[in-house]
């Protein structure tokens, strides 16, 4: 199992731009060190606890500090940019880290960050997102075209007579972008759109039976589109926190950053989203019954190495398998060694216990 992080960032609302900043930078230096393979950094507009409105400038910010670990915006809400624009900006940033880039795209699903824009019906989102991602595929291709979409017009302009007139080559490095789509609800078109496309599938964990729904849904669509894909590369998002003890990484996990942010933001926020009832063990149990207790017994994974490493184990039997892990970050900034302890834990003792079903990888 690799490990992998997704900086959301869930830092508290008053903390500064620049606190946010420095703390997005040195969790992916932290993340590098301790063995973590991936780093995807959410992008939202208008959102309090998601205050990362640009994740190129921390991507581009750790890439002197960072030896190996692979970066990726989680995601770019395709509908809100020229994809011209986002598709030279992403070229460029993947042959700066010279290989170590990924793209993670969404169809963004919080009406604010649309409205800043002046979209107000994110019924079109989707729409939106695969004619960008159309015309982004067009542009790394560095071939002239002329395109007239329903929501962009776009082209790759013809070369000019005469000595240094070239255009410079705007592909991504290796000739290929590396794409990973998010996907939130159970029956997400993006996961199919995904499977379709060759694409990463990053599911948000909202249960067992979401998770299992998102593969099914992505290996049918692969398969009909005739690729052939295994478990490995499913990616899942979920919390995650190790401690020596058992006891420690309770009270750690509640009393801190991770149940700040949970009573604050997310609770809140999987209730707006209706996707509580995934997170329930038991279905007659009632959503809002739902308290910080419960979270870290049957949502979060949080304990000593055994426990995480057994907790794991019986997780992938029961799915089936998967990739990798993507841990959400939380703001442990004020404390942050226990924060670094957990995530040296978890890709140096846990991950390597962990044992993926042999089907999953063939």
């Amino acid at each position: 199992m690799d490990v992998a992080m997704f900086q959301t960032p869930l830092q508290r609302p008053e903390r500064s731009p620049r606190e946010v900043f420095d703390w997005a930078v040195k969790q992916a230096e932290d993340a590098d060190q301790a063995g973590y393979t991936e780093y995807w950094i959410g992008e939202h507009a208008t959102l309090n606890w998601e205050s990362i409105p640009n994740p190129e400038l921390v991507i581009s910010a750790s890439a002197s500090g960072t030896d190996k670990i692979k970066f990726g915006p989680g995601a770019h809400l395709l509908p809100y940019f020229h994809p011209s624009s986002l598709a030279i900006q992403t070229a460029w940033l993947s042959r700066v880290l010279e290989g170590r880039y990924m793209l993670g795209v969404g169809a963004g699903a919080y009406p604010s960050d649309a409205s800043l824009r002046g979209i107000t019906d994110l019924s079109v989102n989707h729409e939106m997102m695969e004619e960008a991602l159309q015309i982004m595929e067009k542009v790394w291709q560095c071939e002239p075209f002329h395109y007239e979409g329903k929501f962009w017009k776009a082209g790759y302009p013809e070369q000019e007579g005469g000595a240094h007139s070239e255009w410079r080559d705007l592909s991504p490095h290796g000739g290929k972008m590396t794409i990973g789509m998010t996907a939130l609800s159970e029956r997400s078109p993006s996961v199919a759109y995904a499977g379709r496309n060759g694409y990463l599938p990053l599911s948000v964990y909202a249960g067992d039976a979401f998770l299992k729904q998102h593969w099914t849904d992505y290996s049918a669509a692969a398969a009909e589109a005739g690729h052939k894909v295994d478990r490995s590369v499913h990616h899942v998002v979920r919390d995650v926190l190790v401690a020596e003890t058992d006891e420690e990484a309770k009270r750690y996990a509640i009393e801190g950053a991770m149940g700040h942010a949970w009573n604050g933001y997310l609770l809140p926020t999987y209730k707006r989203f209706g996707i509580m009832q995934g997170l329930l063990h038991d279905p007659s149990m009632d959503p809002e019954d739902v308290d910080l207790e419960y979270l870290a017994e049957h949502v979060w994974i949080c304990g000593s190495v055994e426990t995480v490493t057994e907790k794991f184990n019986a997780w992938m039997e029961n799915l089936g398998g998967f990739g990798t892990i993507i841990q959400y970050s939380h703001d442990y900034a004020d404390d942050p060694d226990i924060w670094v302890q957990s995530m040296n834990l978890l890709a140096q003792e846990v991950a390597p216990r962990v044992k993926v079903p042999e089907p999953a990888r063939s």
